[in-house]
C-alpha cells in the first residue's frame, strides 16, 4: 500500500483526479477500470471529477462499473463545448471550490496519461513535501510518425519564439494550497500547463512514458493539434512580441548598413555594383521595417491586454457549469459539495433527491434570480 507521506497528516481527505472528456466514453469507462485498479495500492480515498465538455453523445450505461476502491465518480456537465484545456481549468476550479483540502490530480481521459504512473507522481510531491506542482516529463510517446514530426516541428517552434523547451503535458499532480494559486491565473484559460509556467508557480517535473490509448480514436483532428499548440505560445505573447520585436530590429539594422555599404562602394569606388543590388536591399529595409512594427505592435497590444478583465477561473467558472451528476458513491466517500447550476459568488449546499436525464442532471430551482443567466440554479446556503 502506498500513502502520500502528507495525507496522514494535512490531507486526510484524499486525491481526485480531474478528467476532461469529449464523447469518449468508452476510454473513459476503461479509465474508471484501471485508476479503480491503482487506487487499491494507495492508502487514501480517490475520487474522479470527469468534465463532460458538451458532449453531444450521452454516457452510456457501461459508464457506471463496479468501483471497488474508488470512492467517488462524478460528472460535471458543461453548458457547451470549451476545448480541452478550458475544460480543464474549468474542473479545477469547480474542484478548488468543493475540494478545497484535496490532492488533485489532472490527466487526460485517453488512456496516455497512465494511471499507473500516479504512485510516482504522488511520491514526487511527498518528497518535496507539497511545495510544487509535479509534471509528467514525456520520456517516450507512442503516438504515430506523423505524429511526432508534428510534434518535434512544435517543440522547435516553441524553442525559437519563447526561449524554452516543452516536455510536459496535462498529466500532474497540485498540493492544496497551489491549487487555490491555479485558479487565479487567466492565462490557464488557454492552457493548463504553459499557464502554469507562464504565472511562475513552483514546478517539477519526472519523466514518465506515455501510455497507449485504451479505446477508440482520438476526437482532436489536425485543425485542434495546431490550436492546441498555438494556445500554448499564445501565453507567452508578450516574450513572443519581444523576441519578434528584437529579431526584426537586429536584421533591420544589418539590412540598413549593408544598404548604405553599398551605396558607398558606388560613390566612392569605381568597382561594379550589379544595379539590383541596390533595389534588393532596399527592399528587404522595408520588409524589415515592416516587421519590426508589426512585432512593436504586437508587443504593445499585449501589454495592453494585460489591463483588460480576462477570464478568471476562480471567478468565473460557474457561467459554465450546466450541472453536476454523480455516478458512482462508495460509503467511505468524505462529505463534498454538490451543484446543479450555479451562480457566481454563491456559497453551495448539498442537493440531493431527483433522477439526471442520461445527458445532463436535472436543474435544480431556485437562487437564480437577477444573475443574468437563468433560473436554475443550486440551491444556497442560507
Amino acid at each position: 500500500m502506498y500513502a502520500h507521506p502528507s495525507l496522514s497528516a494535512s490531507h486526510p481527505v484524499g486525491i481526485t483526479l480531474c478528467v476532461p472528456v469529449y464523447n469518449d466514453w468508452a476510454c473513459a469507462a476503461v479509465l474508471l477500470q484501471r485508476i479503480d485498479e491503482v487506487a487499491a495500492q494507495l492508502n487514501q480515498p480517490v475520487s474522479v471529477l470527469l468534465v463532460n465538455d458538451g458532449s453531444s453523445e450521452a454516457a452510456p450505461p457501461l459508464l457506471e462499473p463496479a468501483l471497488r476502491h474508488i470512492t467517488h465518480v462524478e460528472i460535471l456537465h458543461l453548458r457547451r463545448n470549451v476545448g480541452h484545456q478550458r475544460a480543464i481549468a474549468l474542473g479545477l476550479a469547480y474542484l478548488h471550490d468543493s475540494y478545497p483540502d484535496r490532492l488533485t490530480v489532472v490527466m487526460d481521459g485517453d488512456g496516455e496519461d497512465d494511471p499507473r504512473s500516479l504512485p510516482a507522481l504522488m511520491a514526487r510531491c511527498g518528497q518535496l513535501g507539497d511545495a510544487k506542482i509535479v509534471f509528467a516529463s514525456r520520456r517516450k510517446r507512442t503516438e504515430g510518425l506523423l505524429f511526432r514530426a508534428g510534434y518535434w516541428l512544435f517543440r522547435v517552434l516553441h524553442v525559437m519564439l519563447i526561449g524554452r523547451s516543452v516536455r510536459v503535458g496535462n498529466f500532474s499532480i497540485i498540493p492544496p494550497h497551489l491549487l487555490a494559486r491555479v485558479v487565479g491565473v487567466s492565462e490557464v484559460w488557454n492552457h493548463y500547463a504553459a499557464g502554469v509556467h507562464h504565472a511562475r508557480l513552483p514546478i517539477d517535473a519526472i519523466p514518465i512514458d506515455r501510455g497507449h490509448r485504451l479505446a477508440g480514436k482520438s476526437k482532436m483532428n489536425f485543425v485542434s493539434l495546431v490550436t492546441h499548440g498555438m494556445s500554448a505560445i499564445s501565453v507567452y505573447g508578450d516574450v513572443v512580441g519581444v523576441r519578434l520585436l528584437c529579431v526584426a530590429g537586429l536584421l533591420t539594422v544589418v539590412a540598413v548598413a549593408a544598404l548604405a555599404g553599398i551605396a558607398a562602394v558606388r560613390l566612392g569606388t569605381d568597382w561594379a555594383i550589379p544595379g539590383w543590388a541596390t533595389t534588393a536591399c532596399g527592399f528587404m529595409v522595408l520588409i524589415l521595417l515592416t516587421l519590426f512594427t508589426l512585432s512593436m505592435v504586437l508587443v504593445l497590444f499585449v501589454l495592453q491586454s494585460r489591463s483588460l478583465a480576462n477570464f478568471l477561473p476562480l471567478r468565473d467558472w460557474t457561467y459554465y457549469v450546466a450541472g453536476e451528476e454523480t455516478i458512482h458513491e462508495s460509503s467511505l466517500c468524505v462529505p463534498r459539495l454538490r451543484i446543479g447550476d450555479v451562480r457566481p459568488g454563491a456559497a453551495l449546499e448539498t442537493v440531493s433527491g431527483g433522477t439526471a436525464s442520461p445527458l445532463y442532471p436535472r436543474p435544480r430551482l431556485g437562487g437564480g434570480r437577477g444573475t443574468g443567466i437563468d433560473d436554475t440554479h443550486v440551491a444556497m446556503r442560507r
